[in-house]
């Protein structure tokens, strides 16, 4: 028999676990069908090597969502929002607020033709479709999904994507029970080394994967659309950033876990396969291990494809509307993306190059949203008393200079390559 103190206790932990869910709809975005390409050639040509970069880049992820989602609980407004104010400010103010929101939605595309293009592969696994169609059914599947769970509320929105995240995580997850990793090579995949100049576009293919643009610019408007509905915090805000932290930290936990645990398998399985390597992982698993953990991955490739598809639709949607104030439908939204991803499937370019390679563009777009987000959630004047300390202001800056490092990198390497 509880006593009244031990039962206030208990219903306010559970009332914090009703709290829990905007982080999880923004970590399915860094398990999509680029992380799934990215990390399989990382495991495949380098074997354990390039561990530490997912790591690295999935702490980078969870200080990130939580300032995305700090800065919309505190100021009421998203982070598109707080952009384009504070560009309506300088000097040729329209030209530069179309600009920095173009580049924000060529980001989304890029997202969206990953989305895409892997849940069309994973179609074609599984029963033979062909690629161009199955980018027609992921792109309509993703605008129907969207379009139901969001008429039905922020809370069924949430756990609809995390019962998604979850066929996801058990997919890449599962296949390790029949592939197990040489865990102390895996373990010593944590001490950063680049294995040699080629890795280097991978190392940024397998960062602008996991660390995604457009969900740096949703976490404030999932935030928002949850925690103040109506412009009205339903907790107190103190309370509501303190699960904001605990929240964000069990999504990336758990995102970071699979997007590990694909880089894992393809070490442990693919190591020297050569050709498109989501596709022959597939086969690899079907002839040596069995059909079981074939179909299982082949299936979480598809959820993966799917579940990212609808969040990036959502995301391109909000950033039209927030940042350059056009109101597009998620319909309009996806027509836009479908294009130019099947237009690729139909040119026999391998799907896991297009998917690497979409990844690598990302890569360019995280510093132009997480820069801004550095200086907002600094900024007293906007903040109040939940402006960053100094020694976070210190972490912030230190993450977007590595961002910005890594694309100069990835630009020589092209420029000494040709």
């Amino acid at each position: 028999m509880l006593n009244p103190g031990e039962r206030s206790l208990r219903t306010r932990r559970t009332m914090s676990l009703t709290l829990l869910g905007p982080a999880f709809v923004a970590s399915v975005a860094y398990v999509d069908p680029g992380n799934v390409a990215a990390n399989l050639t990382a495991g495949s040509v380098y074997g354990y090597a390039l561990v530490w970069v997912l790591a690295g880049a999935s702490l980078m992820a969870m200080v990130i969502q939580y300032q995305s989602a700090k800065v919309g609980l505190v100021t009421g407004q998203t982070l598109p929002q707080l952009m384009s104010a504070r560009l309506q400010g300088r000097p040729y103010r329209v030209p530069m607020s179309i600009t920095y929101g173009t580049q924000a939605f060529v980001i989304a595309v890029a997202t969206d033709i990953a989305e895409v293009v892997g849940g069309a592969l994973a179609l074609y696994l599984l029963f033979g479709t062909p690629l161009w169609l199955g980018g027609l059914i992921v792109g309509a599947v993703s605008v129907v999904l969207l379009s139901v769970l969001r008429t039905r509320g922020e809370q069924t929105f949430e756990v609809a994507i995390g019962g998604i995240l979850a066929i996801i995580a058990l997919g890449f997850l599962g296949a390790l029970l029949w592939a197990p990793p040489d865990w102390p090579a895996a373990a010593g995949g944590l001490v950063p080394s680049i294995p040699d100049r080629d890795a280097w576009p991978l190392v940024a293919a397998m960062l602008g994967a996991t660390v995604m643009p457009h969900a740096i610019y949703l976490h404030s408007a999932l935030a928002i659309d949850r925690h103040r509905p109506n412009g009205t915090l339903t907790t107190p805000l103190a309370r509501l950033l303190r699960i904001q932290k605990t929240d964000v930290g069990l999504a990336l936990l758990l995102s970071g876990s699979v997007n590990i645990g694909m880089l894992l398998l393809a070490a442990a399985a693919l190591t020297g396969l050569s050709g498109d390597t989501i596709e022959v992982a597939y086969h690899k698993l079907t002839t040596d291990i069995g059909a079981a953990p074939a179909v299982i991955f082949a299936i979480g490739l598809l959820a993966s494809g799917v579940g990212s598809s609808v969040v990036g639709t959502h995301a391109g949607s909000r950033i039209l509307k927030d940042l350059i104030g056009i109101r597009a439908s998620p319909t309009l939204r996806r027509l836009l993306t479908i294009g130019p991803a099947v237009l690729l499937l139909t040119t026999g370019i391998p799907p896991t190059q297009v998917l690497v390679w979409s990844q690598i563009v990302l890569s360019f777009g995280v510093a132009l949203a997480a820069g801004p987000l550095a200086l907002f959630t600094g900024d007293r004047s906007l903040m109040g008393q939940h402006v960053d300390p100094v020694w976070l202001r210190v972490v912030n800056w230190v993450i977007v200079t590595t961002i910005i490092a890594l694309n100069l990198v990835v630009i020589w390497w092209t420029l000494s390559s040709g």
